[in-house]
């Protein structure tokens, strides 16, 4: 499974890059503020949504501490999804959040 440090995903969006991100957090967690730009899809809902992501887009997933962003990833590697989980998750985020 690939991986990305949240300081890296902060530097790669700092210089404009366009990253395709997916926050696993459930909605209480979200609420203290994500990844600007972050779609948010709980882990439990993404079986059930798969048909709203798009295969040929690469995707970097995000929690809390980076556990079950790399279920996710995992789970959509095995999918056929291009994704890259964020290490230490927004425990780790010093970047801005909306």
């Amino acid at each position: 499974m690939k991986e990305i440090t949240a300081s890296e995903l902060e530097t790669l969006l700092e210089e404009g890059q366009q990253i395709n991100m997916i926050d696993v957090r459930e909605a209480d967690e979200i609420a203290t503020g994500k990844v600007i730009g972050a779609i948010h899809i709980p882990l439990g809902e993404i079986p059930a949504r798969l048909e709203e992501l798009d295969k040929t887009k690469p995707y970097t997933i995000i929690c809390r501490s980076g556990g079950r962003s790399g279920r996710a990833a995992q789970f959509l590697e095995e999918e056929g999804y291009d994704v890259t989980n964020m290490t230490g998750g927004m425990l780790s985020w010093q970047g801005p959040i909306e």
